[in-house]
């Protein structure tokens, strides 16, 4: 390929590169350009690295989906398990609060975990009520659990 090609179909050379990496790491590729491949010590080296990453993430995904299950399962303060529909029809402002800030941190959590830079106050959040409390492992890396 010359540089020509390649400047002028951009977007087309990066979506085939991308489905071929992607194609690589699902273990969908046709076994002889798989040989070929695999043949190169770098880029025998490289799929290791993506899968290594896959599974970090598949690991890191898994975790705040069973956070996310414990939290939701609480018992409130009389005894019975938490109803947002009740409490919905006795405050649906707080309801509707809660929900919008929610919806906008777990929105926040995915353009990170998709490559979108941390903000200065995501990085140097320190306090509980500064945190994004979706993901704060992923959006608040100094921030540290009370008695923790």
């Amino acid at each position: 390929m010359n540089k020509k090609f390649v400047k002028e179909n951009k977007t087309l050379v990066r979506e085939f590169i991308s489905a071929l990496i992607s194609s690589i790491v699902a273990g969908k590729l046709s076994k002889g350009l798989e040989k070929k491949l695999m043949s190169n010590p770098e880029t025998k080296k490289e799929i290791q690295k993506l899968k290594g990453m896959k599974k970090e993430l598949n690991k890191r995904l898994d975790a705040s989906i069973s956070n996310l299950r414990d939290r939701f399962a609480k018992i409130n303060a009389s005894g019975k398990k938490r109803d947002i529909g009740a409490l919905a029809e006795d405050k649906p402002k707080l309801i509707q609060r809660v929900i919008n800030k929610g919806t906008k941190n777990a929105l926040r959590c995915m353009e990170i975990s998709m490559g979108s830079p941390l903000r200065e106050n995501e990085k140097n959040a320190t306090k509980k009520s500064e945190i994004n409390p979706e993901c704060p492992e992923l959006a608040n890396p100094s921030y540290q659990p009370y008695g923790g």
